[in-house]
């Protein structure tokens, strides 16, 4: 299976930026989050993330809130996402990136959590709580596993900070476009551009930038702005959590669509042709 690394390494040799859909473990059922995972898979999507949903989710603004209120309500729990991603990853081209709270995986115990992710084909780990001075253990084991552990860079983070982060980070630099919790919003900080500069000139890795970013023009500005990848969660989630399954689905496979054809520049195209 490909890691993050490697995929990052095709895509840059195809000058290729890539998108990263968010979508929430077990909203509106794990069923239909498998079912996501190989539509997102088949309709444009790079990496994918993979939200472990929590009772107290600080990064997140309302839509995911609310789609982790629903999966919690539905009994997912951190080990049947994980089951569940065990039965669909293999299958993938896009490696699966999870993203969790670090108190699940402390619950769990560090090493066990690491080698049961491993084991259901997880190539990626974001914990947005866990601060980079208390990162050094899970990043070692990790490792050994062969799990990416991403790091997260801020629109305030001092340059110092940024250096250390991009030391640590592993697969790439999770680049945060602003200053609060997840959402859509109706236009991007400029301050993400100036970020952007400040990151490239001291690492080679990959950046890729998240939150706020919520309709195909944000993806294309992002990419014109220099990053190599494109996120987008509370978009696909809304999407996904329509009045029925199938409409979700079909909802988030149009989107997906919608969003890598922007990125490669050709989104006007693809509008004329509707």
């Amino acid at each position: 299976m490909t890691s993050i690394s490697q995929q990052f390494e095709f895509l840059r040799s195809n000058n290729q930026c890539a998108l990263i859909p968010f979508i929430t473990a077990g909203d509106p059922d794990l069923e239909i989050t498998a079912e996501a995972l190989q539509v997102l898979d088949a309709s444009g999507a790079d990496f994918i993330e993979l939200g472990v949903p929590y009772s107290d989710p600080l990064a997140d603004g309302p839509v995911i809130q609310a789609a982790a209120t629903r999966a919690l309500k539905q009994g997912t729990r951190l080990m049947n996402v994980l089951e569940m991603a065990q039965t669909v990853t293999r299958s993938l081209r896009s490696p699966v990136i999870l993203f969790t709270y670090y108190n699940p995986i402390l619950n769990l115990g560090k090493q066990l959590f690491l080698e049961r992710a491993a084991a259901s084909g997880i190539k990626g780990l974001v914990v947005p709580d866990l601060p980079l001075d208390e990162a050094g253990d899970l990043l070692e084991l990790a490792d050994v596993v062969g799990i990416e552990v991403i790091l997260l860079v801020t629109p305030t983070s001092s340059k110092a900070r940024i250096e250390a982060i991009a030391r640590q980070s592993r697969g790439f630099i999770y680049l945060v476009s602003v200053t609060g919790v997840t959402g859509t919003r109706s236009h991007l900080q400029t301050r993400v551009k100036d970020v952007l500069q400040d990151i490239r000139s001291i690492t080679d890795k990959p950046i890729a930038v998240g939150f706020g970013i919520s309709n195909p023009e944000h993806a294309r500005q992002i990419r014109e702005w220099g990053a190599d990848a494109v996120i987008v969660g509370s978009a696909f989630v809304e999407r996904l959590s329509e009045s029925t399954p199938y409409r979700g689905l079909r909802a988030i496979k149009d989107f997906c669509s919608e969003l890598k054809a922007s990125i490669e520049g050709s989104y006007a195209e693809v509008n004329g042709r509707k």
